[in-house]
């Protein structure tokens, strides 16, 4: 019995040391990828919004309570016309009254111009009243601008895209009553890293992403780059022209990949198969060997291997930050 039970214990330590080494000699479990052919894209990344080419905000310049507002969303209007009007009960009251001193100024004026024509009056004082007569006058212009600037009119001909406030609201200086603007063409006001500002040139195409179409990226095309910089968010203003038959519509929001750089039948791996370097890991008899590579283009998801590989070779994907060159690891199952 006491050799059974030596034997069962000898067992049960060797099938205990088969699992350790099962679980922890092999090394860590990894993944391989081969490296393909295909085409490659460097893209630079921007975020924006579709606007129209020529358009304009209608802003209050007073802080006035709103009375009239047109109803004109979607509808063409012409420069100068009424848009709507903030209350103006206090400037033409203002008017009013300086047109009534205005009037007793114009009849002194008339009286001492009589008296002077029979030599009852100095020219000292009908000068002194054409004086005031010209300041009163000023003073009814100045008036009459105010109560204008209580107007607001469309700056320009075009289409009100948007119209804002109720009528009895307050608004002011930075409100935006109204926005008029032509519906095409279209473009895309974007902003992009300083970083990535040397890599772009006018002309290069742009994918756009928006929610709204999923089916399909769409087309734009870098028009302009704002010569100026943000210094705060670090970031560069760009525009990208949209074609004519665009389905985006004005406020849309979109995503914008500039293709800075394209080939085609180059070796391809994924970017998370790169190390620093750059490098990458191959098993070479369960051990890791770390693999110097030349890269190219850098997209999202894949990058150029311009040397150091050929197709076919299998690395490790993804790559770890703890790997060793000498490593022990083996290879995880591969799904059916």
């Amino acid at each position: 019995m006491r050799i059974v039970r030596w034997t069962l214990l000898f067992l049960a330590a060797v099938a205990a040391a088969a699992f350790a080494w099962w679980q922890f000699g092999r090394g860590a479990a990894v993944a391989t990828v081969a490296v393909t052919r295909g085409s490659a894209a460097e893209v630079v990344y921007a975020t924006g919004t579709v606007e129209p080419v020529r358009w304009a905000k209608v802003v209050p310049l007073q802080r006035k309570r709103l009375v009239e507002r047109c109803d004109c969303e979607g509808r063409i209007v012409h420069r100068g016309e009424v848009l709507g009007r903030q209350d103006d009960a206090e400037e033409r009251a203002g008017l009013t009254e300086l047109e009534a001193r205005r009037a007793l100024v114009e009849k002194e004026h008339l009286r001492l111009s009589g008296l002077l024509e029979r030599n009852a009056a100095s020219p000292i004082q009908v000068d002194n009243a054409l004086t005031l007569l010209k300041e009163s006058n000023a003073r009814i212009a100045a008036a009459r601008e105010r109560i204008e600037a209580l107007v607001l009119r469309a700056p320009m001909d075009g289409i009100v895209l948007r119209r804002d406030f109720e009528i009895g609201e307050i608004v002011g200086q930075t409100d935006v009553v109204f926005w008029v603007g032509q519906p095409t063409p279209l473009r895309i006001v974007a902003d992009v890293n300083e970083e990535d500002v040397p890599r772009l040139r006018l002309g290069q195409k742009a994918l756009l992403r928006n929610d709204g179409y999923a089916n399909g990226a769409l087309a734009a095309t870098l028009s302009d780059i704002t010569p100026k910089g943000d210094p705060v968010s670090k970031t560069f203003r760009v525009y990208f022209s949209l074609p004519a038959e665009t389905p985006l519509l004005v406020g849309m929001s979109v995503e914008a990949n500039v293709v800075v750089a394209e080939k085609s039948g180059v070796m391809l791996l994924p970017a998370d198969a790169l190390a620093s370097g750059p490098a990458v890991w191959r098993i070479e008899g369960e051990r890791l060997v770390r693999h110097p590579v030349t890269t190219g283009i850098r997209g999202t998801r894949m990058v150029e291997i311009v040397s150091g590989l050929a197709e076919g070779d299998r690395v490790v994907a993804p790559t770890r930050s703890e790997f060793r060159p000498g490593d022990r690891v083996h290879l995880e199952p591969q799904g059916p």
